[in-house]
């Protein structure tokens, strides 16, 4: 007779909440990252616009990177699933 985990080629069977939990911060973690990156860009070009037009702008996002950042120091996932929303509504 096969094991369970012969039967379950996608693995269905074998994962536990826990490494399911696991995953889901590791893809939190990822996609907040990007999204820092993303805005650490936004912050360049605000930064360009020419008399310091966008330096209000920039200096804001500044801000919003930082905490986020903090979030994932902290590894405080309910800040860091609210600085994610936050960033990807920059633009």
């Amino acid at each position: 007779m096969t094991s369970a985990t012969n039967d379950d080629p996608l693995d269905f069977l074998s994962n536990s909440l826990q490494s399911t939990a696991t995953r889901t911060q590791a893809d939190l973690i990822q996609l907040l990252l990007y999204e820092i990156i993303r805005v650490k860009d936004l912050i360049k070009y605000y930064e360009a616009i020419p008399n310091g037009a966008g330096q209000l702008g920039a200096s804001i996002l500044n801000e919003l990177v930082s905490e986020a950042y903090q979030s994932l120091v902290n590894y405080d996932t309910e800040l860091m699933r609210k600085y994610y929303d936050l960033l990807q509504n920059c633009d």
